[in-house]
């Protein structure tokens, strides 16, 4: 059995799709199970919840505020749902402040995939999720961090601190480990749509800084394979796309297949910061992205690596690849 965290965001559900249709048991955590089996009906890409198979939450024997667990658990909870497709998906609550789903959804789990994104940037769930995974005897842990934590930028300011204290914190928890830093990833192009539809230039805050973009697609891939086959522990791969490419690049590519014109605007520091916050960005939130924006403004993130094609034998997707994919999520059509 493994179990995917953070199931509901663009990383953690093309991993269950790809476990799911690998045929092995697979279990999705979520504070919101209802969300990952919306999400699957809605994409096709598994059969609707068959009738009773959802129990209603508080019903049985744990409380609303609980996480259900498993059937297989016995007299621990309620399963939230089951999907069924080339393989068996249970749909289980989880809380990262809530120690006792934890241990319900780690229960009879032999791999983990660690993907969490707080609200305020802290390493309190990944350390909260790898200490109930060790406590039951889990053996394998895969982390999603990020490009670069850990490098000191500026004066007293470091890039990612607080997957740094989560990487720490896997490596020691005691089980076989992977940690996965993705570059900037393909898909964050997509809150570009409304400038996009509405004809006005998107934000750059990288300014001519070129990042080694990758393919969410690829980083859930090189996932899989960690959690399913030898050879990946105790590595620590830095994905990227085959090539460095600005913002004002990524908008060309955009505009060469949208058939629009596409500009850009730079927004210094303080720009950002306003344009973060309104957005509802915690200050924390705000703090670390303009760490990692000015890392990547300064040529800090031109990193470019073969670790995706070496896992996957395959070369990596580039930008254009991954937009002509998804040119119909930013509302226009090409020539239009």
């Amino acid at each position: 059995m493994i179990l995917v965290t953070g199931a509901t965001g663009t990383i953690g559900s093309s991993v269950l799709r790809l476990l799911r249709d690998q045929g092995g048991p697979v279990r999705a955590m979520s504070r919101t199970p209802a969300k990952i089996t919306a999400a699957a009906q809605a994409s096709g890409s598994v059969s609707a919840l068959g009738s009773g198979s959802v129990s209603a939450l508080g019903s049985g024997s744990v409380s609303a505020s609980a996480a259900a667990a498993p059937t297989e658990v016995e007299g621990e909870g309620e399963v939230e749902g089951e999907v069924e497709g080339e393989g068996e998906v249970e749909v289980v609550r989880g809380d990262f402040d809530d120690p006792v789903s934890l241990r319900r959804a780690v229960a009879g789990v032999e791999a983990v995939f660690l993907l969490t994104a707080p609200v305020s940037p802290t390493p309190r769930h990944d350390l909260a999720l790898v200490e109930a995974a060790r406590a039951a005897g889990v053996a394998r842990i895969v982390k999603l961090s990020a490009i670069g934590t850990g490098e000191r930028f500026g004066a007293d300011q470091v890039v990612g601190d607080w997957h740094l204290e989560a990487e720490q914190a896997v490596r020691a928890g005691g089980l076989a480990w992977t940690l996965l830093r993705p570059s900037s990833f393909a898909s964050n192009t997509l809150g570009w749509a409304g400038a996009i539809a509405a004809g006005t230039p998107v934000p750059n805050l990288t300014g001519a800084g070129r990042q080694g973009v990758v393919d969410p697609r690829d980083v859930a891939e090189v996932a899989v394979a960690a959690l399913t086959s030898d050879g990946h522990v105790g590595r620590t791969y830095t994905l990227t796309g085959p090539a460095a490419i600005s913002v004002p690049e990524q908008a060309e590519v955009l505009a060469d297949l949208l058939g629009r014109p596409i500009g850009t605007i730079d927004l210094i520091e303080e720009a950002a910061r306003q344009r973060l916050t309104a957005a509802g960005l915690e200050p924390t939130a705000v703090r670390a992205a303009l760490i990692g924006s000015a890392w990547a403004r300064a040529g800090r993130n031109e990193t470019v690596t073969d670790d995706v094609p070496r896992i996957l034998g395959r070369p990596a997707a580039t930008f254009r690849t991954w937009a002509r994919d998804h040119r119909t999520a930013f509302g226009v059509v090409a020539g239009g």
